[in-house]
């Protein structure tokens, strides 16, 4: 089915990381190539900070005030949004000069996993987590071009994953204590359905995928059988995320970087944020705990 509304005409060269805050009743997104971070309230008012860097991804905090773990392309730091004030810097991959963050989402216990993104596509990147005293640590997981698509089930014990380039969504068993199974293959997309980017996870366990280059966010079950496929008037869709009074609406971001004059012809709204009733309802997004 297709009922997509545009919710914000963004033109964001590369929309990522839509995150629901259900404190604030708002919806935070990224545009990297912008180095952006927006917000959308209930109310329909805009707002945007520009940050030094671009901005992989993002997680929300469990403290009082507003504030945000950030992704950096060069390292984890905090940003207090009411002052604007980012500190510290935590250095990730600083021995690749190619690669920068990506996709981030935080565990059930309130750390945060991220992956690596490299330009030239070689499975160079690894998966990290943050812990709440903003040390990182590599996690025992295969190296990747393109880290993506970072989920959690309902109850943690499961995450999925994904390098983009391979067409595959991987899940393994993720203990309470971090430690992590063995790798098994959850999804693999065929060669016309487009690469997995960014994943949302559902109140029933159902994981959302958006899949770049195929135009449509699709549900998979616990099992890895499509339950549903929302298409879009937009060919990159990129990261899924329930949101709305009542956690039922799907919010999409998309990207507009890399289309050409024909292809940008026919997607006026490419790089937009896109609002969808799916028939399901999300969790309220986990929280980065940082130590006091």
């Amino acid at each position: 089915m297709s009922d997509a509304r545009l919710a914000v005409a963004a033109r964001n060269r590369l929309g990522e990381c839509a995150l629901w805050c259900e404190r604030s009743g708002a919806l935070y997104w990224t545009d990297i190539e912008g180095c952006t971070i927006s917000r959308l309230q209930g109310d329909g008012q805009l707002r945007a900070w520009t940050l030094p860097e671009r901005v992989g991804s993002f997680a929300l905090c469990a403290e009082s005030a507003p504030q945000l773990l950030l992704g950096l392309a060069s390292g984890i730091a905090l940003f207090e949004l009411e002052r604007e004030a980012l500190s510290p810097i935590v250095p990730v991959d600083a021995d690749q000069p190619a690669t920068r963050i990506n996709d981030g989402r935080c565990d059930r216990q309130g750390r945060f996993v991220f992956g690596m993104f490299n330009a030239p596509e070689q499975p160079i990147g690894h998966f990290y987590r943050v812990h709440p005293d903003l040390r990182v640590e590599r996690l025992p997981l295969p190296p990747a071009a393109v880290g993506n698509s970072i989920a959690f089930s309902p109850d943690g014990a499961t995450m999925y994953f994904t390098d983009s380039p391979t067409r595959t969504i991987w899940r393994v068993d993720y203990g309470a204590d971090g430690s992590l199974g063995r790798p098994q293959e959850f999804v693999r997309l065929a060669g016309d359905e487009g690469f997995a980017d960014g994943s949302c996870v559902d109140a029933d366990g159902g994981l959302w995928n958006a899949q770049w280059d195929g135009g449509c966010v699709v549900r998979y079950d616990a099992s890895g059988a499509v339950s549903a496929r929302l298409t879009l008037p937009v060919s990159r869709p990129t990261c899924p995320a329930f949101g709305g009074a009542e956690l039922d609406t799907l919010y999409v971001t998309s990207a507009r970087g890399g289309l050409d004059k024909d292809a940008l012809r026919r997607e006026p709204e490419a790089g937009g944020l896109f609002a969808l009733q799916p028939g399901w309802r999300g969790l309220p997004e986990a929280r980065f705990v940082a130590a006091p």
